[in-house]
């Protein structure tokens, strides 16, 4: 099975984050940072599940 078809079935479940506003400015910073970089737009949530996966990643978690 390959790594594109297992993110397909990842199930999303929607929540709540409570975040001061300086940090939902760097969301959009980054988002428009990565826009340039790869050519596809992100969203909030995307920058908030790449930046959960980098702090996971470097804790020895790979989710």
């Amino acid at each position: 099975m390959s790594h594109e078809h297992d993110q397909e079935k990842e199930k999303l479940v929607k929540t709540s984050v409570y975040l001061e506003e300086e940090v939902l400015e760097a969301l959009a910073e980054a988002a428009r940072e990565l826009e340039k970089e790869t050519g596809r737009r992100w969203s909030r949530g995307g920058i908030i599940r790449l930046a959960l996966s980098d702090f996971f990643t470097r804790r020895g978690k790979l989710l």
